[in-house]
């Protein structure tokens, strides 16, 4: 049981993550591969003020968002400036840079020895130290956020976001000021990511460099291309078949040393195939 709780919280994490970015590149179509950089920005914030500063976690997703939404803000004036596949060249840009300073910040992040022992949340003296606990919560983060991001899709901000994606001249001719519209759906997929990556790093109770390089990123894009992009719902069921994936791929008695190579192998298939037959995902409303 305890197995399947532990899946249960990595599918609402990377379901949030997958909420997040698919508002960003499944609704407005802006091809970000630099969602990873947020979701460390979360996790390193919730990481150090617990450790450090022994503040509470909700406090530390609160300053994770203000600072997600500070980074996003000037990574987001930046890109503004590119589209289409340079967009995408830059995300990957940052991506590496947030990477490398994960990695050789020693006197903030402890460079690769990362952070160990992080606090679970607890609020009122109520500790969500067993998984049970932990998975009510991360579920709750999840509902709330889905119940945002489907009011932002359905709202005039997320029609004009579809508008974006599908003609963004036709609607600056209108008068809408496209550059702002971008930024801030930029911010709002970051600042929700980083949500993510405090859930994360409570849960894993450990984190580090490596779990937040461009793999990750790309990862996270494979999980909305998959289930759909400009599909919430798609979101949901991407991330649960590649939380899933590892696991089925374990009854195939696939020896350890090639298991994490078989996956990437698969993944990288996925891709393919996907842009060859179904370009928009399984249950899509957009292509790529």
């Amino acid at each position: 049981m305890d197995y399947i709780i532990h899946l249960a919280i990595f599918f609402t994490i990377y379901s949030i993550l997958g909420l997040s970015l698919n508002l960003v590149v499944g609704y407005t179509g802006l091809f970000s591969i630099t969602h990873a950089v947020f979701y460390g920005i979360g996790a390193y914030t919730t990481a150090i003020l617990l450790t450090v500063f022994n503040l509470n976690f909700f406090l530390s997703v609160i300053a994770g968002a203000i600072i997600a939404l500070i980074i996003s803000l000037l990574i987001g004036i930046v890109l503004s400036r590119f589209s289409d596949d340079y967009y995408a060249i830059v995300s990957i840009g940052f991506s590496v840079i947030a990477f490398t300073v994960f990695l050789n910040w020693h006197s903030l992040t402890r460079g690769p020895f990362g952070f160990p022992g992080i606090n679970r949340p607890s609020i009122l003296n109520y500790e969500f130290s067993s998984n049970g606990a932990f998975l009510l919560l991360s579920f709750f983060f999840f509902a709330v956020i889905f119940v945002i991001c489907r009011h932002i899709v359905n709202s005039s901000f997320g029609r004009v976001l579809r508008s974006i994606r599908e003609d963004e001249k036709t609607i600056q001719v209108f008068g809408y000021n496209t550059v702002y519209y971008k930024l801030a759906v930029f911010v709002i997929s970051a600042v929700i990511a980083s949500a993510a990556g405090s859930l994360y790093a409570s849960y894993m109770t450990f984190v580090g460099p490596s779990m937040f390089t461009l793999n990750e990123s790309i990862f996270i894009v494979v999980i909305i291309i998959l289930g759909g992009l400009g599909n919430l719902y798609g979101s949901i069921f991407g991330a649960l078949f590649m939380i899933l994936l590892p696991e089925a791929l374990r009854f195939l008695g696939l020896p350890s040393t090639v298991a994490a190579q078989m996956q990437q192998l698969i993944y990288g298939t996925i891709l393919i195939l996907l842009m060859l037959f179904r370009p928009q995902g399984l249950m899509g409303e957009y292509r790529l």
